[in-house]
């Protein structure tokens, strides 16, 4: 019998999912993973729902609570959840809403005019991934109440009585069978309602943790709205002028509000929203936005003679360095890519904000003129260095560094060619980088040693990055280029594993090259490319046993079993104190080892650690260092 009759493709291996059966077999494709990220991804469906009632003009508070168990309870003061009857199933309009996917009311404009929960399996889809759920509904003057496990009701839907409260009370746990952890991070709930806080102005938001011994509590409210947000995303840098420019207009049901600030840094940072939904792949409002900008910017500098006669206007990338701005949009039907709404892809929101901001802000510079020079001069800057960086870039060429046809020396290259089972280990020194070179898979892991440390891309410029070895060998073996040249597709590996020592000076190499690739290549972290190695930090031996441990608590554990044995520790701090069999056994080998993948939960919280860890303010490392000292386990001095 041959391979295919063996395996027949026939009618009963079609497999109907049913309700929410299919949520529970492929979360991944609703709420991105089953991950921190895709855990945290539940608790904003439930917020974004009462966010959508109070942006329907119903209730101004929002409490959320983490409970002793890790459930979280989300209670909002909008209309409630309606409990008649659905004329079409014959069942409480509220089980319809928690058991059947695309059911809500939010897809026609008579209930909501904004919303960010556009395809009605948010609540579904919560109650399909819980392991238990609980919701009371105050509709009519009355409260209801159901529960259901894994999506499944265990109650009819309970009349309790009479009540003059409003809004709706929605307690999950997730399932544990599902997820891969199931234990919310307090700072990652605390930032995301702090933004959207920030998005609504007159929205409060409260936040309880009743984990641990002393109950936290936030509220977060800011009647400055987009402006604060703008104040507090660059309270940690030295702005240009000190007045947040803001503007907010309605277009055609478009409400679009702006706001942006220069900082002396060389980073942009613009935040997009779309119905309070931040938008991380931008979209169309975005592109309106920075055009307008540009355009802007341009017209005053060539109307104040700011610009040299015979030099090319000023292009995206120089207006755009230094600035903090958040770009806000509310529109009645939004169309997103995607249930994690990364990208707004409403085409008709280019010409509105290109609009609004062009013509706010050519009032805006040709009334406030030293402003607009100021922020002329911070792109003139960036240019001056762009044009740096071109040379640079060009002499590092002609010496063949920087040419994709040639590697640098150093690195040990992999016989694969094919990137996606290629692996390229950045090691920290010569002396690991040789044994790594020992112990590897020559197929497919390819090593570059690095020495010493990188420079801190933090406080430079391209130009001055450019100038620096190590970094323009990573930039080479990679194949992407930096800056204007990057190119994914030119990728050569699609495992990037930093590899650097177990002790303080390992975590500082560590950081620098992480702050290289978040800076000037973001993409090989949202891709999902980044690692960091696993090395052990003890090997324990006894009679003829051995058992390499990473981490304090593994080791107090195999003392406790060894209490009644002779047993001796050694204590890793280096990688070059491994043979090339031990390194790729305990941190190479794919069967073995233990990868750290870098993802970004909160990009706001994420720039605002490498902003206060590597920046030019001292105070703030030693705030930080103060602040998380509790958490150091392992201190090598």
């Amino acid at each position: 019998m041959s391979l295919f009759e063996e395996n027949t493709y026939c009618a009963k291996q079609i497999e109907i999912l049913e309700g929410l059966e299919a949520v529970q077999k492929r979360p991944g494709m609703y709420i991105g993973s089953t991950g921190i990220k895709g855990l945290h991804h539940l608790v904003w469906e439930v917020v974004d729902n009462s966010i959508d009632e109070f942006l329907a003009g119903h209730g101004n508070k929002i409490e959320v609570t983490v409970n002793q168990d890790n459930s979280v309870t989300v209670a909002d003061r909008g209309r409630g959840i309606p409990t008649d009857l659905h004329p079409d199933t014959g069942l409480p309009a509220i089980q319809v809403v928690l058991t059947t996917l695309h059911a809500g009311g939010k897809f026609s404009n008579n209930n909501y005019k904004v919303s960010g929960g556009l395809h009605g399996v948010g609540l579904s889809v919560v109650n399909a991934l819980s392991e238990w759920l609980e919701i009371t509904t105050y509709w009519n003057g009355k409260e209801y109440f159901q529960r259901y496990q894994k999506g499944i009701p265990v109650t009819e839907l309970k009349l309790r009585g009479q009540s003059g409260q409003q809004g709706t009370v929605i307690t999950f746990k997730p399932d544990s069978t599902i997820f891969e952890v199931t234990e919310f991070k307090y700072e990652t709930l605390a930032h995301r309602f702090q933004e959207s806080a920030f998005l609504n102005k007159e929205l409060s938001l409260v936040l309880q943790d009743l984990r641990g011994e002393e109950t936290k509590k936030e509220v977060f409210q800011y009647d400055g709205g987009i402006k604060a947000f703008v104040d507090f995303l660059n309270k940690n840098r030295n702005v240009i002028h000190q007045q947040v420019i803001y503007t907010e207009e309605t277009i055609d049901q478009h409400y679009i509000e702006i706001a942006l600030q220069y900082n002396d840094g060389y980073t942009e940072r613009i935040f997009s929203y779309a119905n309070n939904i931040n938008t991380t792949d931008g979209g169309y409002h975005l592109t309106g936005f920075k055009t307008a900008l540009t355009k802007a910017i341009n017209s005053f500098a060539k109307k104040n003679s700011l610009l040299k006669q015979n030099d090319p206007l000023l292009n995206g990338n120089d207006v755009r360095e230094g600035i903090t701005a958040v770009v806000n949009v509310k529109l009645p039907d939004p169309q997103f890519e995607g249930q994690t709404k990364s990208k707004l892809g409403n085409s008709e929101l280019r010409s509105s904000v290109e609009s609004c901001v062009h013509d706010y802000l050519s009032l805006y510079l040709d009334a406030n003129p030293e402003v607009g020079k100021d922020i002329v001069e911070k792109a003139l800057q960036a240019v001056r260095a762009r044009k740096a960086s071109k040379k640079a870039r060009e002499l590092t060429r002609r010496k063949n560094a920087l040419n994709s046809n040639s590697l640098p020396g150093k690195l040990a290259d992999c016989a694969s060619r094919k990137p996606e089972e290629s692996e390229l280990f950045l090691v920290e020194g010569d002396s690991a980088g040789g044994t790594a070179k020992q112990g590897r898979n020559r197929h497919f892991q390819a090593i570059l040693p690095l020495k010493g440390k990188i420079l801190n891309v933090e406080r430079a410029r391209l130009d001055k990055i450019l100038n620096n070895t190590e970094i323009v060998t990573i930039i080479t073996a990679l194949g992407t280029g930096i800056g204007e040249d990057f190119n994914l597709a030119r990728l050569r590996y699609h495992k990037i594993i930093i590899m650097s020592d177990a002790d303080v000076d390992g975590a500082h190499i560590a950081t620098l090259i992480l702050t290289l690739f978040y800076r000037y290549m973001p993409e090989l972290i949202k891709k999902g490319y980044i690692y960091l190695a696993q090395p052990p930090l003890y090997k324990v031996s006894w009679k003829k046993n051995e058992l390499y441990l990473y981490s304090d608590p593994e080791l107090e554990v195999l003392k406790t079993k060894l209490a009644t044995t002779p047993f001796s520790i050694q204590r890793y701090k280096g990688l070059g104190e491994m043979n090339p069999r031990q390194l790729w056994s305990t941190t190479m080998d794919p069967e073995n080892r233990k990868l750290l993948k870098i993802e970004i939960d909160d990009e706001i919280e994420a720039d605002e650690v490498f902003t206060n860890l590597m920046g030019t303010n001292a105070g703030l490392r030693r705030e930080f260092i103060i602040n998380n000292a509790d958490l150091v386990n392992q201190l090598d001095v």
